[in-house]
Parts: C-alpha cells; sequence; structure tokens
C-alpha cells in the first residue's frame, strides 16, 4: 500500500505538485498521466526519497524499484556482470545469483554480451532487471518505454503487465495508448495538482478525459 498526503513540492517560487493525495493498493497498475512538466517525475522522486516535499506525508514499502527515463547503464559490463554487480553494490540479500531474474525479463540469450551491444529494448529490460532486484514491494517506471519500436513497445507493456500482478507499480507517461493498455487506474497530473482518478475500466475516452483535464496540452 502506499499512502500520499497532501504533498507539496516546490523549486524557488516554482510549485510543481500542490496537495497532492493518493492511495494505491497492492497489485495495482497505476499510471500517472500528464503533460510535459505536469510533475510526475518530481513525485515519484519523492515517493523513492531522492527529493524531499516541502509538507505532506507519504508512507511507501521498504522494498522499492526504479526505472528512471534515461536508464543510466554500465554499458562495458556484460549483462549478467552488470546485474551481479549492482546487486552486491547494493547489499540486496538473496541475489547473489540473478540468473532467474535474467530468464524472467527476457534476457537470457542476451546476458553475456556487452550492454553497449543491446537494442533499446533489451537496455530497457535490464533497467527493469535491475529495479526488480531485491523483489520491490513498489515498483516505480518513468517513461519506460520511449524510444522504443512496435515489436519492442508489445513485449515490454506485456512484460510491466506481468510484474503488476505480483506488486505496486506506478507508471509515469504521457503517451495515453501506454495507461490503457498496462494500467488498472490512471490519474492526470496538470501544473502539479491531481485533475483526475479514475479506474480505466470507467472510461469511455480516455483522450476527452484528458483534455478537459490539461486544456489540451500534450
Amino acid at each position: 500500500m502506499v499512502q500520499i498526503a497532501h504533498i507539496n513540492k516546490s523549486f524557488g517560487s516554482q510549485q510543481v505538485l500542490k496537495d497532492v493525495t493518493l492511495s494505491i493498493p497492492e497489485g495495482q497498475v497505476l499510471g500517472l498521466l500528464g503533460p510535459n512538466g505536469a510533475g510526475k517525475s518530481t513525485l515519484m522522486k519523492i515517493l523513492i526519497g531522492l527529493w524531499k516535499a516541502d509538507s505532506g506525508t507519504l508512507q511507501v514499502p521498504e522494498r522499492i524499484g526504479y526505472l528512471p527515463e534515461n536508464n543510466p547503464l554500465y554499458e562495458e559490463m556484460y549483462v549478467s556482470e552488470y546485474l551481479q554487480f549492482m546487486a552486491e553494490l547494493t547489499g540486496i540479500p538473496g541475489f547473489r545469483d540473478t540468473e532467474t531474474l535474467i530468464e524472467r525479463v527476457g534476457l537470457t540469450p542476451e546476458r553475456h554480451k556487452h550492454i553497449r551491444e543491446l537494442s533499446k529494448g533489451f537496455r530497457q529490460r535490464v533497467g527493469l532487471a535491475q529495479a526488480l532486484l531485491g523483489d520491490p514491494q513498489l515498483l516505480i517506471l518513468d517513461e519506460p518505454t520511449t524510444g522504443l519500436d512496435p515489436n519492442q513497445l508489445v513485449e515490454i507493456r506485456a512484460l510491466i503487465r506481468e510484474l503488476g500482478k505480483e506488486r505496486t507499480v506506478i507508471l509515469s507517461t504521457h503517451i495515453m495508448q501506454e495507461v490503457r493498455e498496462m494500467c488498472d487506474r490512471v490519474v492526470i497530473l496538470d501544473h502539479g495538482q491531481m485533475k483526475a482518478d479514475q479506474m480505466i475500466g470507467t472510461i469511455t475516452d480516455l483522450e476527452q478525459l484528458f483534455r478537459e483535464n490539461t486544456n489540451g496540452r500534450i
């Protein structure tokens, strides 16, 4: 369970989050949808503890996995070597052997390749595998499908849907199709404020809902 209550965050004179309150149960995939600059990434960075909110309260699980938008990786390392290194570096118990995780995210054929040799889609899988080290209760994904080709999109979306059956997932995106295909629920942010919060199955026209709550901003 994730509990976010009256979160506010400003940078100088610019308020980027305004009284955000949200409860997300275990086993739900929540889509954070909003235009560029809506506050999605700021909220995620507060959830993982990278930034501190100016006010409000936050309750999150102890184990959190995070895939940032730019997905930084050590490209000179082999896939299996990198994941083993990250497990040891973070001191995650029970993950000295990462082979099961490599298989889970579909990296087995690529496990002995340098990361620099991988396609964008397989690099995203490496990032997902790293985020899953330690079996997180909460998985936070910031624009996880950016730059993927159509085949890679299908595979990554399916993987994220599968992962969402076992844990809470928060997925940040500005692509409405992503939300329709991967999420159980959508929260629309604009100018740092929550404008809508609905289950996907209750929405007749997501594009219209988005336009109504963001004045058509992308």
